[in-house]
């Protein structure tokens, strides 16, 4: 009987464990995406690759949301394609800057 009990604590407290990583993974998701579309936006991204950075915009106030109400698997999805797509961004920024300068 004390083993079961054991073993049932032991499964809950896992899945406690389990459910509480979502908000971690959240937290570097978001921190990554916004610091990708600071960067983007501080090479112009808004002007040279208005498409990509307003989906990456859009996409990181989505992820917002979906962590406002505990939906921290696609809160984490969009945050990711914030990031890429503020990526994205920033790179096309630097290729209008660099082709500005020949």
């Amino acid at each position: 009987m004390r083993i079961k009990l054991f073993q049932a604590f032991g499964i809950l407290a896992a899945a406690g464990l389990l459910t509480g990583c979502g908000g971690v993974l959240y937290t570097a998701s978001i921190v990554s995406a916004e610091s990708r579309l600071e960067k983007a936006e501080a090479l112009g991204a808004e002007r040279y690759a208005p498409y990509e950075y307003w989906y990456a915009r859009e996409h990181l106030i989505k992820a917002k949301e979906e962590a406002a109400t505990a939906d921290y698997g696609d809160a984490i999805d969009f945050a990711d394609t914030a990031g890429e797509f503020a990526e994205k961004a920033a790179e096309l920024s630097k290729q209008a800057h660099e082709g500005a300068g020949r």
